[in-house]
């Protein structure tokens, strides 16, 4: 228990007469107003002083929660840089996919085309034939 100055002069200043209070009554004598108010103030002490031992308690527990706190968001902040990295190993992944699909695209596109310009040259060839063959 921690006190500080003051508390502990409070306390030495009313122990004598809490002692003096709790000899007369255990000879069975009764008590005046004066009496009763030091044991109530010495019981006020005893309770502020629990107090603070729970404060002091309740302050501890703050303090290793925060430290707890800190502990888990820097788990939290590697644990999601760490799935950043990998999502962005996905998407370069997915970049270089998809750019290999369009290159592919286009060389089919280019494909096609030829093959439907030569394809029509060799109808033009053939109808032209025709025509001159015919006539």
């Amino acid at each position: 228990m921690t006190k500080t100055r003051v508390d502990d002069m409070l306390i030495e200043m009313i122990t004598p007469k809490v002692k003096e209070i709790e000899e007369k009554f255990s000879r069975g004598e009764g008590l005046t107003q004066e009496d009763i108010h030091t044991l109530l103030l010495k019981s006020q002490y005893n309770h502020i002083n629990h107090l603070d031992d729970k404060l002091n308690e309740v302050t501890a527990d703050v303090a290793s929660l925060k430290g707890e706190f800190r502990t888990f968001k820097a788990e939290i902040i590697v644990d999601f840089e760490k799935r950043m990295g990998g999502l962005e190993n996905k998407f370069a992944g997915l970049e270089t996919k998809f750019e290999s699909a369009q290159v592919k695209m286009q060389e089919t596109i280019v494909s096609t085309m030829k093959w439907y310009i030569g394809g029509a040259g060799v109808v033009l060839v053939l109808l032209k034939a025709l025509d001159i063959f015919v006539k």
